[in-house]
């Protein structure tokens, strides 16, 4: 049974439970990051052999929650792309094999060609990903972890962490007639798609910093009740990406105070999760794929811990901290400071 937590006021309750219960721990995300980087150099001596693929390790990118700092308690994946010298190799959009992108490997490429589909010049993505998997499983210091494929990745779980790695195997495009220029990564099934990680990172970096760095609190913290409360949004790019948009649509800037800021993003989310999420990489068309009917039941909860909120803000200038506090603890859960 933990300890009991208590504070006289709101921020200080706040203060608290983002250091101590939302954020990572900064010792684990030390450590998470150190055993990344030791990961990727065993990554890199693994490309030095001749039955391996020549790595484009410049263009190795580290994506997910984890990379744009979204991440909240317990650290459980941190998401790396390898990626690939294509060496003459050519990707098609328009294949008769997948929906999705074929990449063509030229005759003079020995080792792509023995990971293309049987009787093909068309690479398999499922094989470029077991060829990780075996040469992992021969690193000494990996040879007891457990390693398996998920579909479009390569999922290492290490006894020694609580977190896994989702490696995923990558190229680089040259640049399109638009000026443009992406990675391409195994779709599940055998085949490829396009992503750009780097639109997501920028575009949150960018954005943060002209909130004066306030954002990323109130990603987490929503992320946070929306887990903690099941409120019902499944997936967690979605509901960053509406939080993204609420603060790309204002014209005041976001606080230092979570409080406020969690009042007017529930606020939002009421309408927007009807709504249609804009892929902000312009790939996937709209994120948004909650049926009407979830849409309503989520929209039921949002607005009972709507009202909540609000009852807890006018507590609070009030000055009645204990009252406002113990709402709080209704929406957020018994891990929030009690009032002392």
């Amino acid at each position: 049974m933990g300890v009991k937590v208590t504070c006289k006021t709101v921020i200080s309750a706040f203060d608290y439970f983002l250091k101590e219960i939302v954020n990572l721990d900064n010792n684990r995300t030390i450590k998470a990051r150190s055993s990344r980087d030791w990961l990727i150099n065993q990554i890199n001596l693994i490309g030095e052999s001749d039955e391996f693929p020549n790595l484009y390790a410049e263009k190795n990118i580290f994506f997910g929650s984890f990379a744009r700092r979204t991440k909240i308690r317990e650290l459980d994946d941190i998401d790396i792309m390898i990626c690939l010298l294509a060496e003459g190799s050519t990707y098609n959009e328009n294949s008769y094999f997948t929906e999705n992108i074929e990449i063509n490997v030229p005759n003079s490429n020995n080792i792509l060609q023995k990971l293309c589909h049987d009787g093909s010049n068309r690479l398999n993505s499922t094989k470029v990903i077991n060829l990780f998997l075996k040469n992992i499983k021969n690193v000494n210091q990996y040879s007891s972890a457990e390693i398996h494929k998920n579909h479009e990745a390569l999922t290492l779980k290490l006894k020694s962490y609580e977190w896994n790695f989702d490696i995923v195997p990558c190229f680089f495009t040259t640049t399109n007639t638009e000026g443009k220029t992406y990675y391409i990564i195994p779709d599940g099934s055998g085949y490829w798609k396009k992503t750009d990680p780097r639109i997501d990172r920028d575009n949150l970096t960018n954005l943060n910093q002209y909130h004066d760095g306030n954002i990323l609190n109130v990603i987490r913290l929503i992320k946070y009740w929306n887990r903690k409360k099941s409120i019902g949004i499944k997936s967690s790019y979605l509901l960053e990406n509406i939080v993204i948009n609420y603060y790309k649509e204002i014209s005041t800037k976001c606080t230092q105070y979570p409080d406020i800021e969690m009042k007017n993003v529930l606020k939002y989310l009421k309408t927007a999760i009807f709504n249609n999420v804009p892929d902000p990489q312009n790939i996937q068309g709209n994120l948004n794929n909650i049926e009407y009917n979830e849409a309503c039941n989520i929209l039921n909860k949002v607005d009972y811990y709507y009202k909540l909120v609000c009852e807890a803000r006018e507590l609070e200038g009030k000055s009645d901290m204990k009252q406002s506090i113990k709402k709080w603890r209704e929406v957020l859960g018994d891990d929030f400071p009690d009032y002392e």
